[in-house]
Formats: C-alpha cells, sequence, structure tokens
C-alpha cells in the first residue's frame, strides 16, 4: 500500500530543491568572473591595482600614471554644439579636458581656465585645436570674484559671447576626523568649490542668451556623503542644491542648468589627495570595480550642452558612478 506524501512534506521538498539549485548557482558564480572589472565601452579601459603615486596640490595630468583616457577616439561629433563659445573651469585636465576635446568636436570654440598647471593646459589647448576649433587658456582662482568677472570678459573679447558655461574646478583633501579638519582646509574647499560656481555663474550670465546651458559638476558624495570628505560633500550637496535653485531663476531667460555627478574618476584630483595606497586601489569598490576614464564621463556634458538633445531638461542631476 502507497502512503501518499502530505502537502507540508511536497512543499518542503520543493523549497529545498529550490535552496539546492540556488547553492549550485552560487558555487559556480564564485568561480567565474564576478569580480572581472567590467568593461562596456568602446575600448578597454585600466583597472585597479594601478601603481602607487602621489602628486602635490593641483596634481598634473601629465605625471599620471597610466595616463588618463581623454580624447574618446570612437566618439564622432555630429555638430551638436556647432558655432557655440564654451567656457570650461577646471579645463586643463581630467574631465574637464575630455569635455574640452569633446564640445570641440562637436564644433564649439572652447575656453579654459585653470589654477597653474601650464603643461596640462597647453596639452588641452593643442587638443582643441586639433579638432579644428579656437582655443583660448586663462589662469587664475576662481575663488576670486575680480578674476572670474575679468576671465569672462576676456572670453567675451576673444570670442563675443558664452553659449555654455562648464563649472568644473575643484579642491579636494580627504580628513578622517572632523577635529582634523581645520577651518584653514574648510574654508578652501568651500571657496572653491561652491563660491567658485557662483562667481562664474554670476559673471558669465549677462552674456549668455536664450538657448544657453550651464553644466556644474558634482558627486556621488553629493548625493550619498563621504566620511573622509566632509567639507567636499557638503561642497558637492551644495552644487546639486544651486543647480536645482538657479535652473528655476534662469527659465524665463532660456537658459538651462543642470549637473553632472560623477563617481571615482581618474585624473589629477585623487593622487593629489589619496595616500599612494589608496591611489592604488582607486575606483575598485564600485560595481565595475575600477574608476571612469574621463572619456566616459564627458558624453554626458555634450547632452546637457546641446540644445537638439536636452533643450527640455534643466534643474536635473545626472549620476554617473560606475553601477552604485
Amino acid at each position: 500500500m502507497t502512503t501518499s506524501r502530505s502537502p507540508v512534506a511536497a512543499t518542503l521538498e520543493k523549497q529545498r530543491d529550490i535552496q539546492n539549485e540556488v547553492a549550485r548557482a552560487d558555487a559556480a558564480s564564485s568561480t567565474g568572473n564576478g569580480d572581472r572589472p567590467m568593461q562596456a565601452g568602446a575600448r578597454p579601459y585600466p583597472v585597479p591595482p594601478f601603481p602607487e603615486q602621489h602628486q602635490a596640490k593641483p596634481g598634473e595630468e601629465a605625471r599620471l600614471d597610466p595616463p588618463p583616457l581623454y580624447d574618446a577616439p570612437f566618439y564622432k561629433g555630429s555638430e551638436k554644439l556647432a558655432g557655440k563659445i564654451a567656457l570650461i573651469t577646471g579645463g586643463d585636465s581630467g574631465i574637464g579636458r575630455a569635455v574640452a576635446v569633446l564640445f570641440a568636436r562637436e564644433g564649439a570654440d572652447v575656453a579654459i581656465l585653470h589654477i597653474g598647471e601650464t603643461r596640462d593646459a597647453d596639452d588641452t589647448v593643442a587638443a582643441i585645436r586639433a579638432e579644428g576649433r579656437k582655443a583660448l587658456a586663462i589662469s587664475g582662482d576662481v575663488k576670486d570674484a575680480a578674476f572670474c568677472r575679468k576671465a569672462v570678459a576676456a572670453v567675451v573679447e576673444v570670442f563675443g559671447r558664452i553659449d555654455v558655461l562648464v563649472n568644473n574646478a575643484a579642491f579636494q583633501v580627504h580628513t578622517a576626523d572632523i577635529l582634523d579638519l581645520s577651518d584653514a582646509h574648510f574654508d578652501e574647499t568651500l571657496k572653491t568649490n561652491l563660491y567658485g560656481y557662483f562667481h562664474m555663474a554670476k559673471a558669465a550670465i549677462p552674456h549668455m542668451g536664450e538657448g544657453s546651458a550651464i553644466i556644474n559638476t558634482g558627486s556621488v558624495t553629493g548625493l550619498e556623503g563621504s566620511k573622509e570628505l566632509l567639507d567636499y560633500s557638503m561642497t558637492k550637496g551644495g552644487i546639486h542644491a544651486f543647480t536645482k535653485a538657479l535652473s528655476g531663476q534662469l527659465v524665463p531667460r532660456g537658459i538651462r542648468v543642470n549637473a553632472v555627478a560623477p563617481g571615482p574618476v581618474w585624473t589629477p584630483l585623487n593622487p593629489s589627495d589619496k595616500t599612494p595606497e589608496d591611489v592604488a586601489k582607486f575606483g575598485s569598490k564600485t560595481p565595475m570595480k575600477r574608476p571612469a576614464q574621463p572619456e566616459e564621463i564627458a558624453p554626458a556634458y555634450v547632452f546637457l550642452a546641446s540644445p537638439h538633445c536636452s533643450s527640455y531638461i534643466t534643474g536635473e542631476i545626472l549620476p554617473i558612478v560606475g553601477g552604485y
């Protein structure tokens, strides 16, 4: 005589079968490629570990190993910014350089501001001109409102107007404990990252017309915070709020204001902040297990700058954070 199983026993057997199936899948994935850094671009990108290195502020792209990838050789321009005039702070290296190159490839003449990295600035100017566009480099400190006004006036004198302002210059140095964060350090971060954006926007807006755009560089730290970048996280969160508030003010003028919030990006900013040991594993904690290269971030700025792509977008924060 056969005894049929109870419904409870059948359910338990089914659940254990599912449990065993998942365990087999977990075991298979642990020996697979789950820890491999993600490569989804047109070319492979460098992955940690990187050579241990450290630079004095502000950091030089020419000395970074491996060199940041900024020229996006597979990116084809299509006149998205034809005839436009762009001004980019922190445009000598990193994200700023990559944005300058793609703006030029899309038909814009580009002015860059930098704080004194002459070699990097010269390389960026050469890259802009190689795209067939005009370039201008100006050295100075965006904390200084008078410099921001003079820089804008110089760009307008050369090019006649400003169509796109990219606020990108930044200061970052980690501090593990708030008690070690000096007033001078806090002041330098806030005045560079917040005052600089304010001064540049205030100086540029009178020279911008309907259809113009302002793009601010925020950060994942402004969205999530970073315990070792207390002051920097504050400024990036402030930049996000500034973006939203200013966008509302400028709707009547027809000027769009947006922000890009990157995660870790391989630029001189980080090796001039972190310890050599931390630089070696920079970006490894992202889901993609590597930092972005500047050329992976720059197309977002093209998108937000071009009236052909984003005419109905203002007051937005676009995170590019490697899968967080």
